[in-house]
């Protein structure tokens, strides 16, 4: 998976989470998307591994 934007079920398959729990991220501000038309949703690589790095600072 080397695309800059990662679909939903992409990045659920990452983080390892459901459909809902990756939405509640998004709608939280937690992790930023994009739409790319109006029903397409789209995470940016950066932001996901921004996330990731968060996440990792945290339980440090």
């Amino acid at each position: 998976m080397n695309e800059e934007l990662l679909t939903v079920p992409d990045a659920m398959a990452v983080l390892k989470v459901s459909r809902w729990t990756l939405y509640c991220l998004i709608r939280s501000g937690e992790l930023p998307s994009v739409l790319v038309s109006k029903r397409c949703r789209r995470i940016p690589r950066n932001a996901l591994n921004g996330y990731i790095a968060r996440l990792c600072e945290d339980a440090a």
